[in-house]
């Protein structure tokens, strides 16, 4: 019996988030909850599916039909290597492979070294508020890790401290700064202060990638371990340079299973940790621990940010204890769709929802002064161009609710074209 592609098919689902991650995801990542499903179909009969966070994953934003027209006719292990296929195509193929074997993906990756994978919460940066209730809710769903945002338009140092009040001993957080750090000069002090909390236990690209001295500056001058993403873009350093200059000590892996398997091999070889960061849905929660069990330095807390939904597209449960999350142990990916979930969160393809409509944003100054913002790009973009104060005590973030009146419409309009400054608010 054969097992090649007879066919194709993709359909769209928009899950709904959570209400915390909803109302802060809106500034910035909207479009967290569209996902394109791809089922795969064997001449054997054989079932695989796979999935793609559109606007974010890896590869092409959909399945092309070029792509397609690469795997029909094709066993789907001959082209599931390829990573270039897109994210959902290519996990659809190898759940379709290890079906075919009777095997769990695992198996056709490597030898197994744990059936249980480490894994983190993760939220965007958020209120102190509601840091602590997802700190919390994260606890009482068996984790013991958080990964979220390190940003300038909170209050970090007083926000991490009544977050940290709030955890039990055991619990880590990793702070992601995406480069607001900026420099050295400004974010030795920063992460000097951030140090002194031990359930921090990990930064995250604290400035920008490029910064190459930067780096190995910062690992020299703080005690809390910082990691970067492995190289996506080319004008970022190789893996290979970050090690030989000591920039971090470990690494965010991520993209394709090629790109993972290669990154994580000169990671073993350097004995270097990394966590895999593959994010979306329960499918993809699957793939990373079918990965997560052959890749001996995926020794950090993944990310995969199933968590956000309030009902996923995925039937089975993936159990997580003591941060742990157990291997799915069935043919393929191990889990299977929730076809009910499907019906009801279909949806046509949508264009990026970005900029959010009806949203404005409020920075709060300690100075007393308020800077007015319709989403977060605008913000980075002052705050790269060196146009804002460096992470200040006191400052807070509001969302101003449209309340129908001129004002608001008339706020909203010029917010559309840059940042407004008001020394004395109207809102």
């Amino acid at each position: 019996m054969s097992h090649n592609v007879t066919n194709i098919e993709t359909f769209w689902v928009e899950l709904p988030l959570r209400e915390v991650p909803a109302r802060h995801m809106v500034r910035e990542i909207p479009h967290w909850n569209l996902f394109e499903i791809v089922r795969v179909t064997l001449d054997s009969g054989v079932v695989g599916f796979g999935e793609t966070m559109v606007y974010y994953t890896w590869g092409d934003e959909t399945t092309s039909e070029a792509s397609k027209a690469k795997v029909i006719g094709k066993h789907p292990a001959e082209t599931m290597w390829d990573d270039e296929l897109g994210a959902g195509l290519q996990i659809a193929l190898f759940d379709a492979a290890a079906k075919a074997a009777d095997c769990p993906i695992w198996q056709l990756l490597g030898q197994q070294v744990r059936d249980r994978c480490h894994i983190s919460w993760w939220d965007i940066d958020l209120s102190a508020e509601d840091w602590i209730s997802e700190a919390k809710l994260a606890g009482e769903n068996g984790y013991t890790a958080f990964k979220t945002k390190g940003r300038p338009w909170w209050d970090l140092i007083e926000n991490t401290r009544k977050l940290c009040a709030s955890l039990p001993e055991h619990f880590e957080v990793d702070m992601d700064f995406n480069g607001f750090g900026i420099d050295t000069a400004h974010c030795t002090r920063l992460l000097k202060e951030l140090e002194a909390f031990h359930h921090v236990v990990m930064f995250e690209s604290p400035i920008p990638h490029h910064d190459v001295a930067g780096y190995s500056f910062l690992r020299q001058h703080t005690h809390v371990p910082i990691s970067m993403h492995t190289q996506n873009h080319p004008e970022e350093p190789s893996l290979e340079t970050a090690i030989r200059e000591e920039m971090v000590d470990g690494f965010v892996v991520t993209g394709g299973a090629t790109k993972i398997q290669q990154d994580a091999l000169v990671c073993r070889e350097f004995n270097k940790s990394f966590f895999l960061q593959v994010v979306g849905t329960k499918i993809a929660g699957a793939f990373a621990l079918q990965l997560g069990a052959v890749l001996e330095h995926a020794r950090w807390p993944s990310v995969n940010c199933f968590q956000l939904f309030e009902r996923d597209c995925v039937s089975t449960p993936l159990e997580v204890s003591n941060g742990l999350c157990t291997v799915p142990d069935g043919p393929g990916l191990g889990i299977e769709l929730d076809e009910e979930a499907i019906e009801l969160f279909g949806c046509k393809p949508k264009e990026k929802p970005y900029p959010h409509p009806d949203l404005v944003i409020a920075l709060r100054w300690p100075s007393g002064t308020t800077t007015y913002y319709a989403h977060c790009q605008q913000f980075w973009e002052d705050w790269q161009r060196g146009r804002l104060p460096f992470f200040p005590r006191g400052i807070n973030l509001e969302h101003i609710p449209n309340d129908g009146s001129a004002d608001w419409a008339d706020l909203r309009s010029r917010v559309l074209e840059g940042a407004v400054h008001s020394s004395e608010a109207p809102f």
